[in-house]
């Protein structure tokens, strides 16, 4: 009889739980039993992993063998325990120190030749192995250096199991060749995509962008209230409903809000690199995210791509794939009502909880939401002489796709105009550049996490309306406009608060203390869209 065992990860969501790969070997009748609740593709592994070990040059053990998986109750899915299947069937046969693999997590798919694949959410399944105090894993050569990012984690990277039978044995390490064909297909795809595009769900590239190649505000001509509306968002994570005719400039400011959000922190990218590597999305060479992702799903997209779902255990949907950056809703009013209104919890919270039969998986979505519409199908509706002939019922129901709930978490409402000529042609047609905004976006945040310093909160919008009534008043009679439009039914309480998170961030822009009345009156004008005289200032709020 043997017996011995490694360790790998499952991964709920973008959460690990250290897994207890046990084999027990037994005289009897040869057989392969694997339990502990596996999925399909978990238990396909008996095949793939006993064609790794005889092409690897182990001998196979002909006696009756148990891999069982625990906790038993945690759901295991995927390829990503063969490794660790593997490793402890060769120790249980004594082809390897049971002892060398004890307290090893393995991580890894492998091919029937022996050779170790790439699996997703290696970096999320590194960090839980770390949290349980494990100190040595063993991933694929191809995402050693995503698992690298955990600190006091020693990383080896494998190329084939006969590469970790021979560290393990002490023998010459063979020089396998580097498999070009085992990067992962949605990886490669995401590496394929240019900022500002979308595919599926929507991711479009924010990893690895260079400056030169980032789109410019600078690009933008005219669009003053929008571009104050885009300056206040980033500034204070506040939702952004940008409604105007086609070609307007809606989409092209919405490319470019990522430049002016400031870069992630390193807590920010570990987080957004955990989710896109459950999401099997990271380019090659590149495991660290580090700018604002941005994503931007098709106005078909199903309400599971949206929020996250599939089969099983549910994987990370558009609203995750977004955390700590820009979820972009082209057409909104052509996305399925439902879907709308699944965004409406995580706008709240800041994650999604999914339950499904499989279990109930809690997700990141902490993001920047920016709703582009037409003003009606045609969307001539507000062009002057320009022959809309929608009537008037159908750009009721229309405009009403957009439910009062969902509507009423959007801080920040904009009427987008088509350019003037004195626009195009004035200045060569060119704006404000994005490095001139960012630089005020960012001492904007600095100011508001120097007063939020020791809170739960980090950006204006999170900051609940109670605590800025009361822990940060604003100036005496500001918010006298505000209140008139609360008695007569133009403003929610959760719009009043609203309000007051948006004066917050137009006073940090303008540099003041607290906000004053023109602060307040800026804020109604970008909520309502009903002009106060607080009329934008090229080159930042003032």
């Amino acid at each position: 009889m043997g017996f011995a065992r490694a360790c790998s990860v499952a991964l709920v969501g973008v959460e690990g739980v250290v897994v207890e790969v046990q084999a027990d070997l037994e005289p009897g009748v040869a057989a392969f039993t694997l339990v502990g609740l596996p999925d399909k593709s978990l238990v396909e592994s008996r095949d793939r992993v006993r064609a790794a070990v005889v092409n690897s040059g182990a001998e196979w053990p002909q006696k009756k063998l148990t891999v069982g998986l625990s906790p038993a109750s945690v759901p295991k899915s995927g390829s990503g325990f063969d490794l660790a299947v593997a490793a402890a069937v060769l120790g249980a046969a004594d082809r390897i120190d049971p002892r060398a693999i004890a307290d090893l997590v393995l991580i890894g798919e492998l091919g029937l030749d022996g050779r170790v694949r790439p699996v997703r959410g290696v970096l999320p399944a590194v960090l839980a192995a770390a949290e349980a105090g494990y100190e040595q894993v063993v991933v694929p050569e191809q995402t050693a250096g995503e698992a690298a990012l955990v600190p006091g984690v020693s990383v080896l990277g494998v190329r084939s199991l006969r590469q970790l039978i021979a560290v393990l044995t002490d023998d010459a390490v063979p020089d396998e060749p580097r498999d070009t064909m085992a990067g992962r297909p949605d990886a490669m795809l995401a590496g394929l995509m240019v900022p500002g595009a979308g595919v599926g769900t929507g991711l479009a590239a924010g990893n690895g962008e260079s400056e030169g190649h980032r789109p410019d505000l600078a690009d933008v001509a005219g669009q003053a209230s929008a571009r104050t509306a885009l300056e206040v968002a980033a500034a204070g994570g506040h939702h952004l409903l940008l409604q105007g005719p086609p070609g307007a400039g809606k989409t092209m400011l919405a490319e470019r809000l990522p430049g002016v959000l400031p870069p992630l922190t390193r807590q920010e990218s570990l987080e957004v690199t955990a989710v896109h590597s459950v999401a099997g999305i990271l380019p090659p060479g590149e495991p660290l995210v580090r700018t604002p992702p941005y994503c931007a799903p098709h106005h078909s997209a199903t309400m599971q791509s949206l929020v996250g779902g599939g089969n099983g255990l549910p994987r990370p949907g558009a609203v995750s794939l977004a955390h700590r950056g820009v979820l972009f809703l082209d057409e909104a009013p052509e996305f399925s009502g439902r879907a709308l209104d699944a965004l409406r919890q995580p706008l709240e919270s800041g994650h999604v909880v999914v339950a499904r039969s499989a279990g109930v998986v809690r997700l990141p979505a902490r993001f920047l939401m920016i709703l582009a519409a037409n003003p009606c199908p045609c969307g001539r509706h507000t062009l002057h002489g320009a022959g809309c002939e929608c009537p008037p019922s159908v750009i009721r129901r229309y405009q009403s796709r957009l439910s009062g709930p969902l509507l009423d978490r959007v801080d920040l409402r904009v009427d987008v105009r088509p350019v003037h000529r004195e626009d195009l042609v004035g200045q060569g047609g060119r704006g404000e550049p994005t490095a001139a905004v960012a630089q005020r976006v960012r001492e904007a945040r600095a100011r508001s996490a120097a007063r939020l310093d020791g809170t739960p909160w980090a950006v204006n919008s999170e900051v609940p309306g109670h605590e800025l009534r009361t822990r940060w008043p604003v100036a005496s009679g500001a918010l006298a406009a505000a209140e008139r439009d609360l008695e007569r039914g133009l403003l929610t309480a959760r719009g009043l608060d609203r309000v007051l998170r948006v004066a917050w961030t137009v006073a940090d822009l303008a540099g003041r203390d607290r906000p004053e009345a023109r602060d307040v009156a800026l804020a109604l004008e970008l909520r309502t869209g009903i002009a106060r005289g607080a009329v934008p200032v090229a080159g930042g709020v003032t």
